[in-house]
């Protein structure tokens, strides 16, 4: 029978039990933080098409809106000057619950606080988070992040494809709760690399990140609508899901354009997500293309590097981001390179790696699970083509029926 700790036998063993009040007392466990959204940080570049990250803010207000995967009581933002050759000086920031477009919720904009202070400077090359902000958020709803830079940024570190509008207005409008002054707008984020949350209720599963490059990213799904491939999968489990996809981007190589290669960025975007679990990786297609659409004479001026990449390298950059997430207790969903015949990044080289790179995926038994993309997607008049049904204009990227079929096959995964 089990015996009950009694006053007086806790005293005769120099024990206190602590009742009532004092019990309330005892500390209260730390909060578990969530990372709700994530962007990658990439270096200022002209990109595909225009944006604010050359040029940077100077007494301007920037107002991002991004939806969250997860719910709680308390926010947070992670700010990247990544690649910052100098401070970055943010003179304050808001958070409150969207409205419609840069408007917000009167009674939900909240002043956010860097060690207690309003404004900061956030060190060249670093991030920072800010101290947590009380403001309940619900699982899908979208948040304002506001910024104001009273004094002139230089180029911002940002994430080219945000499928979202972003907006600017001159002079100091973070408090604003109607939009008119946001009259400019932009497809970009900036500075703004991630929202976490704590306080809600737990998620059934532990956080998700889907890596990749133009196609995690969503490139092709209809703007301003949340139909990228995280928001379909995040519709889909009840966990947390932060997309770390680059447009462009390589596993082996670094890119003005499209970011730093895989390999150097797993970490930063992946692995020190608050609460991540699983990371589902879906990448290598440019490093194989690339080299094919350099020979084109319609060649993209981007399409640097482009050496020959062979299976082997990447099959060996796939093992050193396993063995990374393995090593910090992390799973990871190998997803076979989607059909891409037709496209500018098909010739007879790509075509032979590309089907190397999936061979070895299906069955070399070193993911922990996988997704075969390039059987689902596949035409079925030609499975070496992307299915006309699920494919964007390019061919190479899906539609949002695409990407929600890519979702539905990857939650059972999770």
């Amino acid at each position: 029978m089990k015996k009950l700790l009694t006053p007086l036998l806790a005293a005769a063993l120099g024990l206190t039990l602590l009742s009532g009040p004092a019990a309330d007392a005892r500390p209260a466990p730390a909060a578990r933080w969530h990372a709700a959204w994530g962007a990658a940080p990439q270096l200022p570049s002209t990109g595909f098409t225009a944006n604010w990250s050359q040029e940077g803010f100077s007494r301007q207000t920037l107002r991002q809106v991004v939806r969250l995967t997860e719910d709680g009581d308390r926010v947070r933002i992670r700010l990247s000057n990544a690649y910052g050759t100098s401070p970055l000086a943010v003179t304050g920031a808001t958070v409150a619950r969207t409205t419609t477009g840069a408007s917000v919720d009167p009674g939900s904009v909240r002043h956010l606080t860097f060690g207690g202070e309003r404004s900061v400077s956030v060190p060249a090359h670093g991030e920072l988070r800010s101290d947590p902000a009380r403001l309940d958020v619900g699982r899908l709803d979208s948040v304002t992040v506001t910024l104001y830079f009273a004094g002139t940024t230089g180029p911002a570190t940002f994430h080219s494809q945000a499928w979202t509008d972003s907006y600017r207005a001159d002079g100091d409008r973070r408090a604003d709760t109607d939009g008119r002054a946001f009259t400019a707008r932009s497809q970009s984020w900036y500075y703004l690399s991630g929202v976490e949350v704590s306080g809600g209720t737990p998620p059934a599963k532990g956080g998700v990140v889907l890596f990749g490059d133009s196609i995690t990213d969503s490139f092709g799904s209809t703007p301003d609508t949340n139909r990228r491939y995280s928001d379909a999968l995040a519709e889909r489990i009840d966990a947390p899901v932060v997309n770390a996809g680059i447009g462009g981007n390589l596993v082996l190589n670094d890119s003005a354009w499209y970011g730093e290669r895989s390999t150097a960025r797993f970490r930063r975007d992946a692995l020190d997500q608050p609460g991540v679990t699983t990371v589902a990786l879906l990448q290598g297609l440019n490093d194989i293309g690339y080299s094919e659409a350099a020979l084109k004479p319609d060649a993209h001026p981007t399409y640097k590097p482009s050496p020959v990449v062979t299976s082997a390298e990447l099959i060996a950059a796939y093992r050193q981001l396993i063995d990374a997430a393995h090593a910090r207790g992390v799973r990871v969903i190998g997803s076979t390179l989607l059909p891409f015949k037709d496209t500018s990044h098909w010739g007879p080289t790509a075509e032979r790696t590309s089907a190397e790179v999936n061979h070895w995926i299906r069955t070399s038994g070193e993911f922990d699970a996988v997704v075969d993309f390039a059987t689902l997607l596949a035409d079925p008049r030609d499975a070496k083509a992307l299915n006309p049904v699920y494919a964007h204009a390019d061919r190479l990227h899906p539609n949002d029926a695409g990407y929600r079929l890519m979702a539905e096959a990857v939650a059972p995964l999770l």
